[in-house]
Protein backbone atom coordinates (compact mmCIF):
# COMPACT_ATOMS: atom_id res chain seq x y z
CA UNK A 1 0.00 0.00 0.00
CA UNK A 2 3.10 2.38 0.74
CA UNK A 3 4.33 1.73 -2.38
CA UNK A 4 1.14 2.55 -4.14
CA UNK A 5 0.74 5.74 -2.49
CA UNK A 6 4.71 6.75 -3.45
CA UNK A 7 3.44 5.94 -7.41
CA UNK A 8 0.95 8.25 -7.03
CA UNK A 9 3.14 11.78 -7.63
CA UNK A 10 5.44 9.83 -10.14
CA UNK A 11 2.40 9.02 -12.14
CA UNK A 12 1.11 12.57 -11.63
CA UNK A 13 4.57 14.08 -12.69
CA UNK A 14 4.89 11.55 -15.71
CA UNK A 15 1.62 13.37 -16.89
CA UNK A 16 1.91 16.76 -16.61
CA UNK A 17 5.46 16.13 -18.53
CA UNK A 18 3.67 14.47 -21.26
CA UNK A 19 0.99 17.71 -21.63
CA UNK A 20 4.79 20.00 -21.44
CA UNK A 21 6.21 17.99 -24.00
CA UNK A 22 3.24 18.14 -26.45
CA UNK A 23 3.19 21.71 -25.79
CA UNK A 24 6.07 22.13 -27.06
CA UNK A 25 5.22 21.38 -30.67
CA UNK A 26 1.99 23.25 -31.03
CA UNK A 27 2.24 26.37 -33.18
CA UNK A 28 1.06 29.48 -31.13
CA UNK A 29 -0.20 30.91 -34.45
CA UNK A 30 -2.92 28.22 -35.21
CA UNK A 31 -5.15 29.05 -31.92
CA UNK A 32 -8.42 26.74 -32.56
CA UNK A 33 -11.35 28.44 -33.21
CA UNK A 34 -14.41 26.62 -33.08
CA UNK A 35 -15.59 29.04 -35.84
CA UNK A 36 -13.94 27.53 -38.56
CA UNK A 37 -16.78 26.41 -40.75
CA UNK A 38 -19.35 28.78 -39.12
CA UNK A 39 -20.62 31.84 -40.71
CA UNK A 40 -19.23 34.71 -39.65
CA UNK A 41 -21.21 36.66 -36.50
CA UNK A 42 -23.74 38.77 -37.40
CA UNK A 43 -23.10 42.62 -36.46
CA UNK A 44 -24.12 46.12 -37.09
CA UNK A 45 -21.39 48.53 -36.52
CA UNK A 46 -19.82 52.15 -37.67
CA UNK A 47 -17.38 52.19 -40.62
CA UNK A 48 -14.05 53.89 -39.20
CA UNK A 49 -14.28 56.24 -42.10
CA UNK A 50 -18.10 58.13 -42.86
CA UNK A 51 -21.43 57.60 -41.47
CA UNK A 52 -21.89 54.53 -42.79
CA UNK A 53 -22.79 51.34 -40.76
CA UNK A 54 -21.53 48.21 -41.77
CA UNK A 55 -23.50 45.12 -41.35
CA UNK A 56 -22.68 41.23 -42.56
CA UNK A 57 -24.32 41.75 -45.56
CA UNK A 58 -21.15 43.89 -46.93
CA UNK A 59 -18.66 41.51 -46.80
CA UNK A 60 -20.48 38.73 -48.25
CA UNK A 61 -20.25 37.99 -51.64
CA UNK A 62 -16.19 37.26 -52.34
CA UNK A 63 -13.54 35.58 -50.43
CA UNK A 64 -11.95 37.72 -48.23
CA UNK A 65 -9.55 38.07 -45.61
CA UNK A 66 -10.86 39.65 -42.18
CA UNK A 67 -7.94 41.49 -40.39
CA UNK A 68 -8.22 42.22 -36.29
CA UNK A 69 -6.01 45.52 -36.02
CA UNK A 70 -5.98 48.30 -33.80
CA UNK A 71 -3.37 51.95 -34.02
CA UNK A 72 -2.25 50.75 -30.48
CA UNK A 73 -1.28 47.42 -31.80
CA UNK A 74 3.00 47.51 -32.33
CA UNK A 75 2.39 44.05 -34.53
CA UNK A 76 -0.06 45.73 -36.69
CA UNK A 77 2.26 48.34 -37.87
CA UNK A 78 4.73 45.73 -38.74
CA UNK A 79 1.86 43.73 -40.91
CA UNK A 80 -0.22 46.86 -42.32
CA UNK A 81 2.59 47.28 -45.44
CA UNK A 82 2.23 43.79 -46.67
CA UNK A 83 -1.66 43.94 -46.46
CA UNK A 84 -1.50 47.42 -48.35
CA UNK A 85 0.57 45.37 -51.16
CA UNK A 86 -1.67 42.20 -51.02
CA UNK A 87 -4.46 44.70 -51.24
CA UNK A 88 -2.66 46.38 -54.61
CA UNK A 89 -2.78 42.92 -55.88
CA UNK A 90 -6.50 42.40 -55.71
CA UNK A 91 -7.55 40.64 -52.32
CA UNK A 92 -10.04 41.42 -50.96
CA UNK A 93 -9.37 42.82 -47.40
CA UNK A 94 -11.73 44.28 -44.34
CA UNK A 95 -10.60 45.58 -41.43
CA UNK A 96 -12.33 45.68 -37.72
CA UNK A 97 -10.33 48.59 -36.33
CA UNK A 98 -10.53 46.53 -32.77
CA UNK A 99 -11.13 48.93 -29.28
CA UNK A 100 -9.81 51.22 -30.69
CA UNK A 101 -10.65 55.20 -30.78
CA UNK A 102 -11.88 55.97 -34.54
CA UNK A 103 -9.69 59.19 -35.00
CA UNK A 104 -7.19 57.41 -34.21
CA UNK A 105 -7.50 55.03 -36.62
CA UNK A 106 -8.56 57.34 -39.56
CA UNK A 107 -4.94 59.41 -38.93
CA UNK A 108 -3.54 55.83 -39.14
CA UNK A 109 -5.18 55.20 -42.71
CA UNK A 110 -3.74 58.47 -43.93
CA UNK A 111 -0.48 58.15 -42.62
CA UNK A 112 0.27 54.39 -43.55
CA UNK A 113 -2.72 53.94 -46.62
CA UNK A 114 -5.86 51.91 -45.92
CA UNK A 115 -5.87 48.20 -47.87
CA UNK A 116 -9.12 47.77 -46.57
CA UNK A 117 -12.01 47.91 -48.49
CA UNK A 118 -14.35 47.98 -45.66
CA UNK A 119 -13.18 49.45 -42.39
CA UNK A 120 -15.61 48.12 -39.07
CA UNK A 121 -14.92 50.14 -36.06
CA UNK A 122 -15.26 47.88 -33.33
CA UNK A 123 -14.54 50.63 -30.20
CA UNK A 124 -15.95 48.38 -27.38
CA UNK A 125 -14.87 44.93 -28.93
CA UNK A 126 -17.92 43.26 -29.17
CA UNK A 127 -17.16 41.79 -32.76
CA UNK A 128 -14.16 40.94 -31.68
CA UNK A 129 -15.64 38.98 -28.59
CA UNK A 130 -18.30 37.25 -30.85
CA UNK A 131 -15.25 36.09 -33.34
CA UNK A 132 -13.07 34.90 -29.98
CA UNK A 133 -10.32 37.33 -30.77
CA UNK A 134 -7.15 37.14 -28.26
CA UNK A 135 -5.66 40.43 -29.45
CA UNK A 136 -4.35 41.95 -33.14
CA UNK A 137 -3.59 41.31 -35.00
CA UNK A 138 -5.49 38.39 -35.76
CA UNK A 139 -7.03 37.71 -39.37
CA UNK A 140 -10.10 35.37 -40.67
CA UNK A 141 -10.79 33.68 -44.18
CA UNK A 142 -14.06 34.25 -45.28
CA UNK A 143 -15.43 32.54 -48.21
CA UNK A 144 -18.36 33.94 -50.60
CA UNK A 145 -20.96 33.79 -48.76
CA UNK A 146 -19.14 34.22 -45.29
CA UNK A 147 -18.60 31.27 -43.50
CA UNK A 148 -15.07 31.12 -41.78
CA UNK A 149 -12.85 28.71 -43.27
CA UNK A 150 -9.24 29.59 -41.06
CA UNK A 151 -8.02 31.75 -38.32
CA UNK A 152 -4.41 33.12 -38.60
CA UNK A 153 -2.76 34.68 -35.03
CA UNK A 154 -0.02 36.81 -35.31
CA UNK A 155 1.65 38.86 -37.99
CA UNK A 156 1.09 38.43 -41.80
CA UNK A 157 4.37 38.78 -43.62
CA UNK A 158 5.28 38.13 -47.50
CA UNK A 159 6.47 34.96 -46.08
CA UNK A 160 2.90 33.93 -44.34
CA UNK A 161 1.00 34.68 -47.08
CA UNK A 162 2.96 33.53 -49.91
CA UNK A 163 3.30 30.35 -48.23
CA UNK A 164 0.02 30.11 -46.03
CA UNK A 165 -2.65 32.06 -46.84
CA UNK A 166 -2.38 32.56 -50.52
CA UNK A 167 -2.97 29.21 -51.35
CA UNK A 168 -6.29 29.00 -49.05
CA UNK A 169 -7.52 32.38 -50.44
CA UNK A 170 -7.16 31.22 -54.12
CA UNK A 171 -8.43 27.96 -53.49
CA UNK A 172 -11.90 29.74 -52.31
CA UNK A 173 -11.70 31.82 -55.32
CA UNK A 174 -11.42 29.57 -58.06
CA UNK A 175 -13.98 27.82 -56.01
CA UNK A 176 -16.36 30.36 -56.53
CA UNK A 177 -15.44 30.21 -60.78
CA UNK A 178 -18.04 28.68 -62.83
Amino acid sequence: MKRLILLVPLAIFLAVAVFLYRGLFLNPSELPSALIDKPFPGFELPAVEGDKTVSLADIKGKPALVNIWATWCISCKVEHPVLNEIAKTGVNIYGVNYKDDNAAAQKWLKEFQNPYQLNISDPKGTLGLDLGVYGAPETFLIDKNGIIRHKFVGVIDESVWRDKLAPLYQALVDEGTP
